[in-house]
């Protein structure tokens, strides 16, 4: 197993440095295929090598995890903890955020830092039985009031202003950030957070 979360790890850090220097908010380790121990070892193996993810990297679902691996915060399923069984067991400081998937479920989540409403389109990653779609995401925005959301998705280039324009504070991705062809992972990730943080910015000042 260690040689496993040592590959996997390298892969990982490319990609976080990228991130990193390309200004992304915050980064969320998902393998769901891993086991407490090993996703607890892979969680440490990055924030060793890669200093400037501590306030940044979250891990999804694992709230044990997250707290004992040393992470920024924790990244909550829609049907999994409540913010407020999760504050009783992380430090004050620890990020919360947690999916939701329509507009009847964007209120009430007292203590999280974001709220990632989805899937807005089709995506390879996630194949629901329906798509939130751009109405769907302005709702979600309605109905949060104060609370930040972020869209996730099917979100690219191509359609970052479309998420700035129904007032979420911002969007997540998985294949925005993976090659085509065979470039440097953590440029490409760089390249592609520094030009999607402008198009979003630039749609969300006009918006």
């Amino acid at each position: 197993m260690g040689g496993r979360v040592a590959d996997l790890a390298d892969l990982l850090n490319e990609q976080i440095e990228g991130a990193v220097a390309g200004g992304v908010d915050y980064i969320q380790v998902r393998e769901p295929d891993l086991e407490a121990g090993a996703l607890l070892e892979l969680v440490r193996r990055i924030l060793a090598r890669v200093p400037g993810a501590a306030a940044r990297l979250l891990v999804n679902d694992r709230l044990d995890v997250a707290v004992a691996g040393g992470a920024a915060g924790v990244h909550l399923k829609e049907n999994s903890f409540t913010v407020r069984a999760a504050r009783t067991i992380a430090p004050p400081s620890f990020v919360i955020g947690q999916s939701i998937h329509g507009p009847e479920q964007a209120s009430g989540h007292h203590g999280t830092a974001y709220l990632m409403a989805g899937t807005i389109s089709p995506t390879p990653s996630k194949q629901p039985s329906r798509y939130l779609g751009w109405d769907g995401l302005a709702a979600v925005v309605a109905a949060a009031g104060a609370q930040p959301v972020v869209a996730i998705g099917g979100l690219s280039l191509s359609n970052a202003a479309l998420v700035a324009k129904t007032g979420a504070k911002g969007l997540a991705a998985i294949g925005a950030f993976i090659p085509d062809g065979e470039l440097d992972l953590g440029p490409y990730v760089q390249n592609q957070a520094e030009k999607l943080r402008l198009v979003f910015d630039s749609a969300a000042s006009v918006t």
